[in-house]
């Protein structure tokens, strides 16, 4: 089972989030906000409201690793997540480099 430290939780994985009150389940990753400035930032997760689920996407929450305050429930973790979240960390290895 993954610890709150290690980046990405699993989808499915609900989380509080710190200064919260209502329970977020992580249903995305690396999501962009899109706003009318050149440089947009990259949330590590989306989310969306737990147990209401996604009811539109003015609902959708956007927030980083670091925000996350308790997991209640990790999402499932089998061979094809985990090879998701290797090619995911490749990707973002990569865009590192080419940013510096």
């Amino acid at each position: 089972m993954e610890k709150i430290g290690e980046k990405f939780l699993p989808i499915g994985t609900v989380v509080m989030l710190k200064g919260g009150s209502k329970r977020v389940m992580i249903s995305g990753f690396c999501a962009i906000e899109e706003q009318n400035t050149e440089e947009n930032k990259m949330w590590d997760y989306s989310g969306c409201l737990y147990p209401e689920g996604f009811l539109s996407s003015s609902q959708t929450c956007l927030f980083d690793h670091e925000q996350i305050e308790k997991v209640y429930h990790y999402g499932l973790v089998d061979e094809e997540e985990e090879k998701f979240k290797a090619q995911l960390d490749e990707l973002l290895q990569g865009a590192k480099e080419e940013t510096k």
